[in-house]
């Protein structure tokens, strides 16, 4: 049995979800994936793998075996990259996945920079607003917005985006400005949920302690782009992500209220999977990536109030 054959087979089972795409990812015929992975289990003297109604699931053994196999096989990647002179020039393809507006704003004018600097890496980008799954859909690296669950997911946070309740200039000229989040309770809001349509959450300070308040919800839809075209319409007041208002704010056709009664902001992370040493591409693009990332999130929308709170 070829060990590294039968590990890079089992990551690659793991990683996809079943052995039929295994075997598509390694062109490699179902039944040798099939067959290496029962004489990995054979040699092992415990099974690795268990089918579930959906898709297969690494056994307790088999995922601390997955995570000794993905070590080995990056560290050899990585040794083998190294004495092909990668370390120099970096090369390969990278997939990346961003929310749809942040990915379009700030995302893409990295990669177009870091493009111009590495010729002989290639990036596929996909803007979602859909977290996908980043080993099933063979993902190098995700940008995700908000606090992340519990996971093997290797994170670099490179900022934090404001939740900002905004309206136009002529909406508060007709309703007044709201100066406590209690002020909002019967003026006509534009809500970003069209399901169930949530109360606002807000930091009440000097405590600090969060406080729920129900708007009157004129409008409700299913995008930042939507709410913030009523808003500036005038037909309510709307909360949206700091950079998601910024253009909008920018020029004046919406103003920024009750800032010093914001919830915590939003962290924001680079997360990728590879434990260990990531390949020179990823390194590389992280290394180039996140402190642009942090200046460009550093100036969207800075609020003027004294963060002391």
């Amino acid at each position: 049995m070829d060990r590294f054959e039968a590990m890079s087979i089992l990551v690659a089972a793991a990683e996809t979800g079943s052995l039929t795409a295994a075997s598509r990812k390694l062109n490699v015929p179902l039944p040798t994936i099939s067959r290496r992975i029962a004489e990995l289990e054979a040699h092992l003297g415990t099974r690795l793998l268990a089918r579930t109604t959906r898709r297969l699931a690494l056994t307790d053994a088999g995922a601390a075996y997955f995570e000794a196999c993905k070590r080995i096989l990056d560290e050899v990647g990585e040794a083998e990259r190294t004495a092909a002179g990668e370390q120099s020039a970096p090369k390969g393809d990278l997939v990346i996945t961003a929310p749809l507006v942040f990915g379009r704003l700030h995302i893409l004018p990295v990669i177009t920079d870091f493009l111009a600097l590495y010729p002989d890496i290639n990036i596929r980008l996909t803007l979602s607003d859909r977290n996908v799954d980043l080993m099933q859909d063979e993902i190098d690296l995700a940008l995700r917005i908000g606090k992340l669950p519990d996971s093997a997911m290797v994170a670099t946070k490179v900022g934090e985006l404001r939740r900002v309740v905004c309206g136009s200039p002529a909406f508060f000229e007709q309703h007044g400005i709201p100066t406590t989040p209690q002020d909002l309770a019967g003026r006509p809001a534009v809500n970003l949920d069209v399901l169930r349509p949530m109360p606002w959450t807000f930091a009440m300070v000097p405590n600090g302690r969060p406080r729920d308040v129900a708007v009157l919800s004129r409008l409700a839809v299913n995008t930042a782009e939507a709410a913030l075209d009523a808003a500036i319409a005038g037909v309510g007041i709307t909360r949206v992500l700091s950079y998601q208002a910024a253009d909008a704010v920018g020029h004046g056709l919406l103003q920024i209220v009750l800032d010093e009664f914001e919830p915590p902001p939003l962290p924001v992370y680079l997360l990728h999977s590879v434990q260990g040493i990531p390949p020179v591409k990823l390194r590389t693009f992280l290394d180039f990536a996140a402190p642009r990332l942090r200046r460009r999130i550093g100036a969207i929308l800075a609020p003027a109030r004294d963060d002391s709170h």
